[in-house]
């Protein structure tokens, strides 16, 4: 079912000089969400629920929002990885012409379903050059590198799947840092939650400012992370990186010395044992970041520590992080997270624990 006929009153009843136009531009947006056995439910559905929301707060304001429909390749039931059972259309369906927005959900399994996804995989690489853009959550990018939209492109997925991304699609630029890529009509989103960063950053697009705010405030959530936002922590990255295990030692001292003025790429190489030029070199190779950069998250990640569970003031936290002051700490914050330290007190603070 593909036309709704429903619409045809209103466009008879208000000619355009350029009637083509009109019943397209009154037609709810269709976002088709591609389901298949093994899916990841959450990558489905946070994204899903973003763009349900958007379409109450259009309504509210006599704007059409969104259709959203499920679909997989033949319909009917499908089981998530979760085990919970979903009901689906099946994609033939659907003129990819009629599609607004393609988001493809990942899996935990998604070495199995590539295995078994031949036909899904044909499918997306006809359908995506129809749509006005595709976008995949989590490991989803892994469908959409199969069918050859990702080439030569930067994307991202879920920061354990890096390296398989990179053995099997040697030709994808893998942004690790990144929240969300958008690269042309193809956005790729990290892992899992950072689908709904994704559709959060869809919707403001597509509605505007005011209604995203709307969105983020019924799903508690921030309005958007900025796509360059890291997926996990300076410190959860030092541990889990076995090539960064030989700076351990030193991540660890840079935690508990924040507060030094003197954390330059000399002090820390002297800490490592190291030569100023080698440790630089080394650090960038192994870590993936600066040593200054490395200090700064490092910084930030304290800070919002105490911003969540002390009562200090803000000024404090600088010092005590080693900002210095409150304006380079607000700096650093919007550079990192895309929002001042009082903002993200507000949110995050404990209750009795919104000093300034």
């Amino acid at each position: 079912m593909t036309k709704n006929p429903e619409l045809l009153p209103n466009s008879q009843k208000q000619p355009e000089p350029t009637p083509r136009s009109s019943p397209r531009r009154a037609r709810p947006k269709r976002v088709l969400f591609v389901a298949f056995p093994e899916v990841g439910l959450l990558d489905l559905t946070g994204a899903q629920t973003v763009f349900w929301c958007a379409t109450k707060a259009m309504e509210s304001r006599g704007l059409q929002g969104y259709e959203r429909c499920t679909a997989s390749l033949g319909g009917g039931l499908v089981r998530s990885a979760e085990g919970l059972v979903l009901q689906t259309e099946a994609l033939e369906q659907f003129r990819a012409s009629t599609v607004d927005t393609l988001v493809v959900p990942g899996s935990p399994h998604m070495a199995q379903v590539l295995g078994e996804s031949e036909a899904l995989i044909e499918w997306l690489r006809r359908a995506a050059g129809r749509t006005r853009r595709t976008a995949s959550v989590c490991s989803g990018a892994f469908l959409l590198a199969s069918a050859g939209l990702l080439d030569q492109k930067r994307a991202t997925t879920h920061w354990l799947m890096f390296d398989m991304m990179r053995e099997r699609f040697p030709t994808v630029q893998i942004d690790r840092d990144a929240i969300f890529v958008q690269q042309g009509a193809v956005w790729t989103s990290a892992g899992v939650t950072a689908g709904i960063d994704l559709a959060m950053a869809l919707v403001e697009a597509d509605c505007g400012h005011e209604v995203a705010m709307e969105v983020a405030r019924e799903l508690v959530v921030y309005l958007k992370r900025p796509g360059g936002q890291s997926q996990f922590s300076g410190m959860l990255r030092s541990q889990t990186e076995d090539s960064a295990a030989i700076f351990d030692e030193l991540n660890l001292w840079i935690a508990n010395n924040l507060e030094r003025a003197d954390l330059g790429v000399e002090q820390l190489a002297e800490q490592a044992r190291m030569s100023p030029r080698n440790f630089a070199r080394v650090y960038k190779q192994k870590t993936g970041r600066t040593p200054a950069k490395a200090v700064e998250l490092f910084r930030v990640e304290a800070a919002k520590r105490l911003l969540e569970d002390s009562t200090r003031n803000i000024d404090q936290i600088a010092r005590l992080c080693g900002f210095g002051d409150e304006e380079r700490m607000r700096v650093s914050f919007q550079r990192q997270l895309g929002v001042a330290p009082r903002d993200y007190r507000r949110r995050f603070a404990a209750r009795g624990q919104q000093m300034t």
